[in-house]
């Protein structure tokens, strides 16, 4: 009796062992093995910092190259200050007029000068009562004795009440230019030299703001004007990127976002780059279609979510690069 023929599509038993090794081999090389963790695309950028002049002015001095680092103080640029320089000396000289009117203020009405002949005059004024006293006292023996007359009683009497009277008027008029001026003219003086003293600080801010200086470490990226051109208000002359403001930006399917969790580590690779730590710092709560690199028609229709995570070493890091992102176990 003729055996049944075994089906074309059968393997026999040592082959078959083979075919599933092979298999097997397979199935690691291509990850279809133990499941693995999922990684992401995204790419690194860096937040720029603009540093430019609040108001219009010509560039004088261009320090620095694109490229460059810095560190924080640095001088970027130099823009010319003729202006602010006078507008300064302006706030200075004025602060200096008040300050010296408020002294004039404070101080006696008149001068020493001026005080020392209304003294020399109380002394004349002193010395005529003492004579008109003398003979007041003259008279008024004479008078009982019928040595003298009522008149001149009289005439004695006049002249040492004028006398009296001329020198409680030059002892007031010292007192008075011995005092200062009234409160109110001495406070409008105060708040004068106040009003010069903030234009002056507000004219030095002016001129400092002429050159302008890196506010913190970073690499200078680009310089959009050169030494002798115009640079109109509020245009930047030099883009800086401080090592803080660099991050990672990858984008993950739906599926997988509950993975991702804040202060997450993940790692990130590049061609021919070191190994990169970084923690995820933020998760868009909206969704988007495909990140702006498009790899398949597939990947259009998922729906993807930003995520955003800051490197441990963010120098190792190069903005514009593609990356490749796998979540790493929390401790």
């Amino acid at each position: 009796m003729t055996p049944p023929r075994r089906p074309s599509h059968a393997v026999p038993p040592p082959k078959r062992r083979a075919f599933g090794l092979l298999c097997g081999v397979m199935l690691a090389l291509a990850g279809c093995g133990p499941t693995s963790e999922p990684t992401f695309s995204g790419y690194v950028e860096g937040d720029l910092l603009y540093i430019g002049p609040q108001e219009a002015g010509r560039v004088l001095v261009l320090p620095v190259t694109e490229g460059s680092k810095v560190t924080s103080g640095t001088v970027l640029a130099a823009l010319e200050d003729d202006v602010q320089r006078a507008d300064a000396a302006a706030a200075r000289s004025t602060l200096a007029e008040a300050q010296a009117r408020l002294a004039k203020a404070k101080a006696a009405t008149q001068r020493p000068e001026e005080i020392a002949v209304l003294d020399a005059g109380q002394r004349r004024a002193e010395a005529a009562l003492d004579l008109s006293r003398i003979e007041l006292e003259r008279q008024k023996t004479l008078m009982p004795k019928g040595a003298t007359s009522q008149a001149n009683l009289d005439t004695a009497q006049h002249s040492y009440d004028q006398n009296q009277a001329s020198l409680d008027e030059i002892r007031r008029r010292i007192d008075a230019a011995r005092i200062a001026s009234r409160d109110e003219d001495i406070a409008a003086a105060v708040a004068s030299v106040g009003t010069a003293q903030a234009n002056l600080d507000a004219a030095g801010v002016r001129l400092s703001r002429r050159t302008l200086k890196a506010p913190q470490d970073g690499t200078v990226q680009t310089l959009y004007y050169r030494p002798g051109e115009l640079v109109p208000e509020g245009r930047p002359v030099v883009s800086l990127l401080p090592p803080g403001l660099i991050k990672v930006r990858f984008f993950v399917p739906e599926p997988q976002l509950a993975r991702i969790k804040l202060g997450q580590p993940v790692a990130v690779s590049c061609d021919g780059c070191p190994p990169l730590v970084a923690d995820v710092s933020f998760i868009s709560n909206s969704a988007e279609y495909t990140p702006p690199v498009i790899y398949s028609r597939e990947e259009r229709a998922k729906l993807v979510y930003q995520v955003e995570a800051r490197p441990r070493d963010p120098a190792a890091a190069r903005p514009g690069q593609p990356v490749t992102v796998a979540v790493m176990a929390t401790p």
